[in-house]
């Protein structure tokens, strides 16, 4: 069973991580902000099926970072669930030490999908679906994608086929921060109706808050039971912060890929260790 106090603890200490992990090199701070609470609940809430011994089990679910500019975030998590050690992250953006500003597969323990160009997690989760059903493994697929890739076309060929050959086995999960690297989303090109069109492209719909923990956990135990009646993908839209948990990073989309300075680095740690 989750530990409730450590899921309630985690965030602090993974946002704490990925000041860590980009201290030297930088990367996308913020981004990886608004998907804190959303990856606690996948990898420490009991969702997700994993042995960080056996990274390559085969009945294992699958977690694919569609957002790649994420990683930071994403390698303090599997270093925080035991795929290696958390010293591992101080090689983040070194030429020898697997991790790379954006994941690539075959580099870091963990790691399924190489996730530089957006707009690809949802085609390759549902292949990892469709291969998983031929060779009769019963593991979920789960991907994570962010609102600014959403408008890529791609995304709605994934969502079409995955309706099409009734992928009952996978789940996308949307970190819904409104924003991308230029600007709102709702300026750049508006996703409204979001949920509508999931349900239009024959996917179940939920929303819910994606910096409580437990409303995600609940969010996707309620999806999963849905498909163990209904042959059809589905989708968990996560409202979120963009920045999350700093107050001057918050829904300042210039901090999208800008690295902070040393004296913005200790405010915002001085912040997250207060909240």
């Amino acid at each position: 069973m989750p530990d409730t106090q450590m899921l309630k603890e985690l965030p602090r200490t993974l946002r704490l991580d990925v000041l860590d992990v980009t201290a030297k090199w930088g990367g996308h701070v913020s981004s990886c902000f608004s998907a804190v609470e959303i990856l606690t609940a996948i990898y420490f809430g009991g969702i997700l099926r994993y042995r960080p011994a056996e990274p390559d089990w085969s009945q294992r679910d699958r977690f694919i970072l569609s957002k790649g500019h994420a990683a930071p975030l994403f390698y303090a998590v599997l270093a925080r669930a035991g795929y290696a050690p958390l010293a591992e992250l101080q090689k983040f953006r070194q030429l020898s030490g697997g991790l790379h500003g954006h994941p690539i597969a075959g580099t870091f323990p963990g790691v399924e999908m190489t996730s530089g160009s957006l707009g690809q997690g949802l085609s390759f989760g549902l292949g990892a679906i469709l291969a998983g059903r031929l060779s009769g493994f019963d593991y979920r697929v789960y991907v994570l994608l962010g609102d600014g890739e959403c408008e890529e076309g791609q995304i709605w060929e994934a969502a079409m086929a995955a309706a099409h050959w009734q992928a009952d086995r996978l789940i996308a999960i949307v970190d819904h921060n409104k924003y991308q690297q230029t600007g709102p989303i709702s300026r750049e090109m508006s996703l409204a109706p979001f949920a509508g069109k999931w349900r239009a492209f024959g996917w179940q719909a939920a929303e819910v808050d994606g910096h409580d923990v437990a409303a995600v956990v609940a969010g996707l135990q309620g999806l999963i039971a849905w498909q163990d009646s209904h042959r059809a993908p589905a989708v968990l839209i996560a409202h979120t912060v963009k920045g999350k948990g700093v107050s001057f990073i918050e829904r300042d989309y210039t901090f999208h890929g800008r690295s902070l300075s040393p004296e913005q680095d200790a405010a915002a740690r001085k912040e997250i260790r207060c909240n």
